[in-house]
């Protein structure tokens, strides 16, 4: 399929560059405030599965304090995030970094979401069908529900876009994250901060 193998990669790099550019007044202010409160520590790495489970570093913008609890462990994300990670993450303002890893390749601005590593050996062998097309900054399941709808309705969202993957399928999208962005929908689940960890099928 020409759209999926090579007009959608020239896509990607294309908009990106527009989206950082329009962008880049509130990328420098994020940058600015983080850096003051997370007292230089701007950005969040992390290992993510991508296109057929190759690995890469996902950037995000810090939003979370890094507090532990007696032990040491880290307290739940709940607790862990600050009062400005919470305006950034509710204007999606966190996931504008990761236009840098479209620029490289590991993601494409439209795609199943890159979830982490751990979650790899509790897939069905249908639900890791979604590495077979490059992990998106927004996807099927975000403009359906995003966090508020359930792991298994996830999968199916994001199994969906992998048989359905066309442009029109991608403009659909792209028009409807704008559309949630500007009415903040679907941020977190409930009073939770982030989706609860995925268990299994079970």
């Amino acid at each position: 399929m020409i759209y999926k193998k090579h007009i959608k990669r020239i896509i990607d790099i294309v908009f990106s560059l527009i989206v950082l550019i329009i962008t880049l007044p509130i990328f420098l202010i994020a940058v600015v405030f983080l850096a003051f409160q997370n007292r230089g520590r701007v950005f969040f790495y992390q290992k993510r599965p991508g296109y057929r489970e190759k690995a890469f570093r996902i950037v995000k913008f810090k939003t979370m304090s890094d507090k532990k609890d007696e032990q040491g462990n880290l307290l739940p994300d709940g607790e862990r995030i600050t009062p400005l990670g919470s305006w950034i993450r509710k204007l999606s303002v966190d996931e504008l970094p990761q236009l840098f890893n479209v620029l490289k390749g590991d993601m494409s601005m439209i795609g199943p979401r890159p979830l982490l590593f751990k979650y790899l050996p509790l897939y069905s062998d249908r639900q890791r069908r979604r590495h077979e097309v490059r992990p998106g900054i927004t996807g099927w399941a975000q403009v359906n529900g995003r966090n508020a709808i359930s792991w298994k309705r996830k999968f199916e969202l994001d199994i969906y876009y992998v048989d359905h993957l066309c442009f029109l399928l991608d403009f659909r999208i792209c028009w409807l994250t704008i559309l949630k962005i500007l009415k903040r929908e679907g941020v977190n689940r409930s009073d939770n901060a982030t989706m609860p960890p995925f268990s299994g099928n079970s």
